[in-house]
Formats: structure tokens, C-alpha cells, sequence
């Protein structure tokens, strides 16, 4: 212990480094690999030409899902690669503990509750969403010279008042709602979800295989400007449908055009670990379908690829050594597997246990895109960007997220958390990742401190509606 800070044992212990939580259950060939270092950023780093931009979402993808995050029964080699030839973070955080928030956060980089679409938790009707003149990733990139698309589920706000074309992506491909059946892709509004822009675009395929392909073509084509994809794939959330359950996701089908259409998508009848299993390993075969596009179109060193999950895993994910799972602000909620790969400027087989979550990503992207935040909107992520190139320190700060039922700030190792009950607890998350030893009796100052600075950013944010 003495040989390494608290910080890096925390990390390991809590952070799910291949070593200490993976290297039992993993194979002899990636075994003899060489180990991960702690992240180092690169010292002949130069700028060169501004990079392309593949931001992959998992959907309520567990934290310890994938096989380098710890999983021993989940294969999910092309993620392990990704993961091999750039940065895994430990300590990466979604915005929210549920879609459509972390996808504001993510969207805008400032907490969801800096809007009205982003109180919903998570969107379910037509009149809620991201208004189309706030300022996004998609359109301050765009404004600096990016083309910029979506493929996938998109969950902030239905048509006609809302949609990624409206928010500054030029092209669109996917789904609006939360939630489809992968085959008749009937959605959690009871009607058709599949659009290419406004119009409806009809293919009974397995979902997550059409959008492979759509995002395939996307890379592959001659693009004569740095370009922004967000691929946002709805696998592994439910229902739980591999492209061998035709037959199932038929007997859905029928049950969302006979009424109950959350019942029905939830498919509390249905799924297994084996199924969910085998959704997380199709999920990873297609992430590698489309890096090998892009290195294939020879733009893979000029392509900052990240890869994340919207939220915490549900019913059949793998989270240990975690508590809590989606929709709660324990760690199972928000904490979620990250990685980042960019060959031109960052080396591989690096490992990274500083605390960032979703609304860091935008601010970094934009710094990296040569795109200004607008100044009436300000960020409330920090950009990664001296981290990631220049070797600098993250400034301290908290990280805060706000849900109804729950509240949660980390600051250092620190984290504070209200429960459902209303009971405040802290926890140090160096010591104790599962968050069992409850500090609250011990550290009454500290609690009350981290109590105070969570009082104050929800202080500056909209309140709930009445529910």
C-alpha cells in the first residue's frame, strides 16, 4: 500500500483495472499483452489538423460490462482493442442516472436541469425536449466548419417540435423515442420509430444491425471536412432481443398494438443473462464493423473515437463491485465504462482514475474542434483537452448530478448522496467503491460542506414541475 497513492488503489479496487479485476478471467493471449500505465499525456504532441469525432453510446451498458472492465462471462474483444489502443477511464461518470438527461448533458454540456426537456427523467410525451435554439455539440461544431450526424436513438424529443436536424446534426438516422422493438420498431409512443430526417424510413431488420451499416457508410465516404458522429446504438436496453428472437420481438409487437406499451417494452417476461450476454457481444461486433471502416477509409489516426454508456446497467448487467444500478445516483447509476482513442496525439495501453463525466466531453470535443461554447450558455463540463495533450492538471472541481429521489456530488474521493428516504450519507470512494461506510456521523463538517456546494448549483438550476 505504501508504494501507491490512495488515489491509484482506488482506481484499481474501485475502477475495475484488468490486473486486479479482470486478469483471472482473461484469455492468455491478452493476458501476455503488455499491462496498462497510468495516463501520461504525449510530450511531442503537436497540433496537427483538427480531428474527426465518432462518439459511440452504449444504452444502460453496465459499468462492468465489458470484458477490460471486468466482466467474466462477457466477451467483448473489439471494445478491449479500442480500449488497448488509446485510454480506459475508471472513474467516468454519465451525466444523469437515466437517457434522456445524460443525453442533454451530453448534447449541451450543462446539467440537465438547465433545461425543461432535460426535468424529464426520462422523456415520454411530445412536449418535452431540447429546444432547437439551444447551442449544442453538433451545432458550435458545425458552426466551425463540421458536418455533422446522428445515427441511432436520439430520446430528446419527438417530432414535430423537435429532432437532432432541428438541433444542428445536418443529417439524422434513427430513432426519437427511449425504446423500440429491435424488429417492428414500434416505440414507446405505441407508433412507428425509424426515421431518416422527418420522414419515416421502413426496414423490419434487427436494429442494431441497420444502424451498423448506416454508420459503416457514414465513415467510409469521401468527407471533404472534419465531420461529428454521434452513433447511439439502443443495444443492450431492453427488450431484450437478439437478431435470432424474430419471433419474439413479433409477440411484442402485438402486444404494443393492443395498449401497454411501456409494459410490453419492458418485457418484464422476457431476457436472461445469457440474452443480455449475447446482446453486449453483438454490440461489440459492431462497434468493430465500423472501426474497421474507419481504418479502412484511412481516417483512423485523425479520428478522436470515444465510447461510452448513457447511464448505469439494468436487470441482467454486471456492476460489481458497485452499488445501485439506473435511474439511482449510486455509483451503479452514473458510473459507466469509458473509453477514448485518438492515435495522432494519444499513446495506447493507458488507464485513467481522474473523475470526468458526459458534459466533460463536450466541452473537450469543442476545445478540439476549434468551436467557441456560446458565452449566454455557459458549459458546465471542463475540457480534458490540457489533461489529454499538455500533461496538465484537472483543476479541482465537483461533479453534482440532480434526480428526482436522489442527489449525489463528488468531490475528490469524496461523494455525497441522498437517498430516496431522504437520509444524507458520504462516502469515500477510494476506500469504499461499493459505498457501504457511511461517513456521515464521522465527518459531520465535511458533510455538511459537500451538502452546501450540492444546495448551490441546484440553486442556480430549474426547478421540478409539480409531479
Amino acid at each position: 500500500m505504501s508504494e501507491i497513492s490512495r488515489r491509484a488503489f482506488g482506481g484499481l479496487v474501485g475502477g475495475g483495472a484488468a490486473v486486479a479485476v479482470a486478469g483471472a478471467a482473461a484469455p492468455a493471449a491478452e493476458a501476455a499483452a503488455p499491462a496498462e500505465r497510468p495516463f501520461r499525456a504525449r510530450p511531442s504532441g503537436r497540433p496537427g489538423r483538427r480531428p474527426n469525432v465518432l462518439f459511440i453510446l452504449g444504452d444502460d451498458l453496465g459499468w462492468a460490462d465489458l470484458s477490460s472492465y471486468g466482466a467474466p462471462h462477457i466477451k467483448t474483444p473489439h471494445l478491449d482493442r479500442l480500449a488497448a489502443q488509446g485510454v480506459r477511464f475508471t472513474n467516468a461518470y454519465a451525466g444523469s442516472a437515466t437517457c434522456s438527461p445524460t443525453r442533454f448533458s451530453l448534447y449541451t454540456g450543462r446539467h440537465p436541469g438547465r433545461t425543461k426537456g432535460g426535468l424529464a427523467e426520462p422523456i415520454g410525451s411530445r412536449t418535452q425536449g431540447l429546444e432547437p435554439g439551444h447551442p449544442t455539440l453538433a451545432s458550435l461544431l458545425k458552426k466551425a466548419g463540421y458536418d455533422t450526424a446522428l445515427i441511432g436513438k436520439w430520446h430528446c424529443g419527438f417530432l414535430p417540435d423537435y429532432g437532432p436536424t432541428k438541433s444542428g446534426w445536418d443529417e439524422f438516422f434513427g430513432n426519437f423515442g427511449g425504446a423500440l422493438e429491435y424488429f417492428s420498431k414500434l416505440g414507446q409512443l405505441g407508433d412507428y420509430d425509424l426515421y431518416e430526417g422527418d420522414a419515416e424510413y421502413k426496414d423490419l431488420r434487427y436494429y442494431t444491425t441497420i444502424l451498423t451499416e448506416r454508420a459503416v457508410e457514414y465513415v467510409s465516404r469521401d468527407h471533404d471536412r472534419p465531420w461529428l458522429l454521434n452513433l447511439n446504438f439502443t443495444t443492450p436496453h431492453w427488450p431484450w432481443l437478439t437478431e435470432d428472437d424474430e419471433e419474439a420481438g413479433a409477440e411484442i409487437a402485438s402486444k404494443l398494438r393492443a395498449g401497454g406499451v411501456l409494459g410490453a417494452l419492458q418485457h418484464g417476461d422476457g431476457g436472461s443473462v445469457e440474452k443480455y450476454k449475447a446482446m453486449v457481444e453483438d454490440l461489440d461486433a459492431s462497434v468493430g464493423k465500423v472501426l474497421a471502416a474507419l481504418r479502412r477509409s484511412g481516417q483512423e489516426d485523425d479520428t478522436v473515437v470515444v465510447f461510452a454508456s448513457d447511464n448505469g446497467g439494468e436487470r441482467f448487467s454486471y456492476q460489481w463491485p458497485l452499488s445501485g444500478a439506473k435511474s439511482v445516483l449510486l455509483e451503479g447509476g452514473i458510473r459507466v465504462p469509458t473509453i477514448l482513442r485518438w492515435p495522432a496525439r494519444i499513446d495506447g495501453r493507458q488507464v485513467s482514475h481522474e473523475p470526468v463525466y458526459s458534459p466533460d466531453w463536450t466541452a473537450t470535443l469543442l476545445e478540439l474542434g476549434g468551436a467557441r461554447p456560446d458565452p449566454a450558455y455557459p458549459l458546465d463540463g471542463q475540457s480534458l483537452a490540457g489533461y489529454l495533450l499538455r500533461g496538465q492538471k484537472l483543476p479541482e472541481r465537483d461533479l453534482f448530478w440532480r434526480v428526482r429521489g436522489n442527489r449525489a456530488l463528488r468531490r475528490g474521493d469524496f461523494k455525497y448522496y441522498r437517498d430516496a428516504a431522504g437520509r444524507d450519507h458520504l462516502y469515500d470512494l477510494a476506500a469504499d467503491v461499493r459505498e457501504q461506510a457511511d461517513l456521515a456521523a464521522d465527518r459531520p463538517e465535511l458533510l455538511a460542506e459537500l451538502r452546501a456546494a450540492w444546495e448551490k448549483v441546484n440553486g442556480t438550476l430549474l426547478p421540478y414541475p409539480a409531479s
